[in-house]
């Protein structure tokens, strides 16, 4: 299959879908059908996410998986948005002494030194279900049966998988437990083989058995500990023990269109919302053009000096996020923005292998959710009794002084940001991507070309897009174009003094995006992206 074509050309008529009692959009087929047999049911929208997040990381686990963090943002009727933060702390031992003293000068990325972080994913998803009535909620082996199936029976590898194990599998495949699980028969399996992941299988049986608090509080983290503690892990078994999601408040900040909501720190969703609220004054009347990029681009760049300077565990902040979002702060980011000239790029980039997905249902009910092991395979550290690869999120702190230094129980800065916003008209809109540095600026070019400048969800999808920096897949820190753009609209890009570099087309390092939209009449739509394996699908 050509670079230059979508990763899934077969499904481009399932990569939009209209009902009324219930819509997903997942980048992963089988992830939007576990959905969707949820919501068919008359199952919830946080129901059917569960589902839905529990077989993408069967089918996916290269961009996230048990061993992850994972985001909610929930919007339910009548009610004001929640976030649920499944963002994991760092071990007890995981101090900046203990990785001083093994002569690192920086957190490491792979292997058991990376796998410092208890996952919080699993914690996320009980937090999220305890939302929904318990006379009504359907049983947890029902949420979870269509990943245990995948998982102990196979599913079709994904070309993204298959490419993924392709250029990481000799590095990773030296780290304990990788090759056994994740390489059975030693070698990288080919696109559309069935791929089984039993020991993965089995963990989720037992989770549906002894219930999702087991992971941290059973004997499903007594084996793991023990594991941990062999391979070279700081964690230890009273690090899960201790270790609950929470529920919080989102950020939120008012623009033209309604208002716009995003996760708190530690994550980056202050960055997505600061580049929207810029572009929002700087008067831009069209997405045609490279005004339209280049006042993108450079509100990206403001926002994320903040996010750069500014943003950590918002226990060690020293300024609340909120503040940072503060009108007279906008104007004057808005004001700096030169429209003949590129202003220097902050950096450094944060790079990122995750999952968005959204879901909405009849009752009212919008979900925003993402789901993450940070790189490609997390750690690589992967546990061959359960079948689980713990996530490298870690390697988000910084060992230098600051409100993002390593500490015991602390939570790392996050590229994970799930979006979600109330327009003036009524309609609300859950949407997100994958992609490290690429998630807030992939936000902004789909909430703008959708809610700004009228065209319709898959359209806002699939059009061309830009990336500023590293991210998934590429770490050059050039402003990357897709192929699609015209040679004149690169031209006056390089006038304005930014340093463009040609991708393919749908090329994935420009994240996996998605959205779903409930209407004022009820209608519910979704749009998945063709740059992944996904789907939207409606009942």
């Amino acid at each position: 299959m050509s670079e230059n074509t979508p990763t899934n050309p077969a499904n481009v008529s399932k990569l939009y879908a209209s009902g009324e009692k219930g819509c997903i959009s997942a980048p992963h087929y089988a992830a939007a059908e576990s959905g969707r047999s949820v919501l068919a049911e008359g199952g919830t929208a946080i129901e059917a996410m569960v589902a839905a997040a529990a077989t993408i990381a069967v089918v996916y686990p290269h961009m996230n998986g048990l061993g992850g963090d994972a985001f909610w943002l929930i919007k339910r009727k009548g009610e004001e948005p929640i976030v649920i933060s499944g963002c994991g702390r760092a071990a007890e031992r995981a101090t900046v002494n203990y990785y001083r003293d093994r002569s690192y000068a920086e957190l490491p990325v792979r292997g058991p030194d990376a796998a410092l972080l208890v996952p919080g994913a699993i914690s996320s998803w009980k937090l999220a279900l305890d939302l929904v009535p318990e006379a009504r909620r359907l049983p947890l082996e029902r949420l979870l049966r269509d990943a245990t199936d995948h998982a102990i029976n196979g599913c079709p590898v994904s070309r993204s998988l298959s490419r993924t194990l392709d250029i990481f599998g000799p590095e990773l495949s030296t780290i304990d437990g990788f090759e056994q699980v994740f390489l059975p028969d030693g070698r990288v399996p080919v696109e559309g083989e069935l791929y089984r992941q039993p020991a993965l299988g089995t963990t989720l049986r037992r989770l549906a058995a002894e219930g999702l608090d087991s992971f941290y509080r059973g004997p499903i983290a007594e084996t793991h500990a023990h594991f941990l503690e062999k391979a070279g892990s700081p964690l230890g078994l009273g690090d899960f023990q201790s270790y609950t999601a929470e529920y919080t408040k989102p950020l939120s900040i008012a623009v033209s269109a309604g208002t716009l909501y995003n996760t708190p720190p530690p994550t980056q969703g202050l960055a997505s919302l600061l580049i929207l609220a810029i572009f929002d004054r700087l008067g831009v009347r069209s997405d045609d053009g490279s005004s339209y990029i280049h006042h993108l681009v450079e509100a990206t760049k403001r926002a994320f000096a903040v996010r750069n300077a500014k943003l950590g565990d918002s226990d060690s902040m020293e300024v609340n996020a909120s503040a940072l979002l503060a009108p007279h702060l906008i104007t004057e980011a808005a004001a700096s923005i030169d429209a003949t000239r590129a202003a220097p790029w902050p950096g450094p980039s944060q790079l990122g292998g995750t999952i968005w997905m959204g879901a909405a249902d009849s009752e009212g009910a919008v979900v925003s959710f993402i789901q993450s092991l940070f790189w490609e395979f997390g750690s690589g550290l992967t546990c061959p009794e359960t079948g689980i690869v713990f996530e490298n999120r870690g390697a988000g702190f910084s060992l230098a002084q600051g409100p993002n230094q390593l500490a015991p129980r602390k939570r790392p800065v996050h590229t994970l940001n799930p979006g979600l916003a109330e327009l003036n008209d009524g309609r609300v809109l859950a949407y997100g991507t994958m992609g490290g540095d690429g998630q807030p600026q992939t936000q902004a070019a789909l909430f703008t070309r959708y809610v700004l400048f009228g065209r319709t969800l898959a359209d806002a999808i699939s059009q061309p897009r830009w990336l500023l920096g590293k991210t998934w897949g590429n770490s050059s820190l050039s402003l990357k174009l897709e192929g699609r753009f015209s040679a004149e609209i690169e031209n006056q890009l390089n006038t304005l003094g930014h340093n463009t570099e040609r991708v393919p087309d749908y090329s994935e390092m420009m994240g996996h995006a998605g959205a779903v939209v409930m209407h004022p009449s009820g209608q519910l739509e979704g749009a998945s992206d063709p740059r992944s394996d996904g789907a939207a699908i409606a009942c």
